[in-house]
């Protein structure tokens, strides 16, 4: 809780330059994994189990991650048993959020998660109707671009005014040959007088690449398809 969600690229590892949680954030919760794309493994301690995480490189392409527990010092006839969970299998959204707060991280959709996780909930609520994710991801598809309608039209039409008025345009180009300062002026006049946003054809095209950028880290990462 205390440092959120915090990934450990293996070259970091290999610089010296990993940076694990403090001791007191460890103790807050805390679960350690290794991750593989689909699949991952992890150690989740008890709550109230005091741990110190640690990773290394062995020999080789080879690496470790792991999670310390202190045990007091027992006496003669004495017992303490202490209780990890371990996970071993794929990374499904729905069982990862069952075991431990912040686990469904481990799916990793990078800097658009915020934008990701919306998008595979949806996927995921279609594919509970249709019961294929070929035609899950069509449908998903077709909604996005539904939404994104209006933005569409709008710059299809942008882009149609600036056809039209592409002659004059070049007709202002060799008028103002040389004279940059003359042809930007006339320039902006025209779009004043004709109500045209020079960036109304790229800017809704520009606001919806991170949608789609987003779906595709969803196909890329789900094992569930």
């Amino acid at each position: 809780d205390a440092e959120k969600f915090h990934k450990i690229e293996f070259s970091d590892i290999d610089k010296g330059k990993a940076k694990l949680p403090g001791a007191q954030a460890a103790n807050e919760n805390t679960w350690v994994a290794m991750v593989q794309h689909y699949f991952a493994s992890a150690w989740i301690p008890s709550v109230d189990a005091v741990r110190e995480l640690y990773v290394g490189k062995l020999d080789g392409n080879q690496y470790r991650v792991g999670v310390q527990t202190k045990i007091d010092p027992l006496t003669i006839g004495q017992e303490k048993i202490e209780t990890l969970k371990l996970f071993v299998g794929p990374q499904e959204e729905s069982v990862l959020e069952t075991i431990a707060p912040g686990f469904e991280l481990l799916k990793d959709y990078g800097y658009l998660t915020i934008l990701a996780k919306p998008i595979f909930w949806l996927l995921e609520k279609i594919h509970g109707y249709v019961g294929n994710w070929g035609w899950s991801i069509i449908l998903l598809t077709v909604l996005i671009k539904l939404v994104f309608f209006p933005l569409s039209a709008a710059s299809y039409k942008s882009m149609a005014r600036m056809k039209e008025v592409q002659p004059r345009l070049m007709a202002m180009r060799e008028q103002y040959k040389g004279e940059p300062q003359k042809l930007n002026q006339a320039m902006m006049e025209m779009y004043r007088k004709e109500k045209i946003n020079p960036l109304g054809g790229c800017l809704p095209v520009v606001i919806q690449i991170p949608i789609f950028i987003s779906l595709y880290w969803v196909l890329l990462s789900s094992v569930e398809m």
